[in-house]
C-alpha cells in the first residue's frame, strides 16, 4: 500500500509546474469508443447485443452522456478481455476529478482530524 501514489501527490507534482495546461476529465465513454470500438469497427448495436445491453446504453456511454455501471464493466471486460476494474477506476477516477473541480473548495474549508497517538 506504501508504494500507491495517491491522486493528491500526483495532482501537488504536475501543480508545481506552471506552464501546465490541465486536461479535462477521461471519461470511460471515450476510452471504449476511441480504443476498443473505433479500431475494431464496432457499432454500438454490435456490442450492445453482444452484451444483452440495450443498445442505447451503449450509445450513452460512447456520446459520455452517462457513466459506466459495475454490471455493465463486468460485461466489458468480458467482451473485450480486460478486468472489469479497468472500467470501474475509469469511471471512479472521472467521477473524482469532475466533483473535485465542482466542491474543491468546500473540501479546503474542511479541517482534518488530527492524527491519535497510537
Amino acid at each position: 500500500m506504501s508504494d500507491m501514489i495517491s491522486i493528491t501527490t500526483l495532482r501537488q507534482a504536475f501543480e508545481a509546474g506552471e506552464d501546465v495546461e490541465r486536461l479535462a476529465p477521461l471519461h470511460p465513454g471515450e476510452v471504449l469508443r476511441e480504443e476498443f470500438m473505433v479500431p475494431l469497427k464496432l457499432s454500438a448495436g454490435a456490442v450492445a447485443k453482444a452484451l444483452g445491453l440495450p443498445r442505447s446504453r451503449i450509445e450513452r456511454i460512447v456520446k459520455e452522456e452517462i457513466g459506466i455501471s459495475t454490471d455493465t464493466a463486468l460485461r466489458l471486460a468480458r467482451y473485450f478481455g480486460t478486468s472489469h476494474q479497468l472500467w470501474l477506476n475509469l469511471q471512479a477516477d472521472f467521477e473524482s476529478e469532475t466533483l473535485l473541480s465542482e466542491i474543491g473548495p468546500e473540501l479546503d474549508r474542511i479541517e482534518p482530524l488530527p492524527a491519535v497517538a497510537a
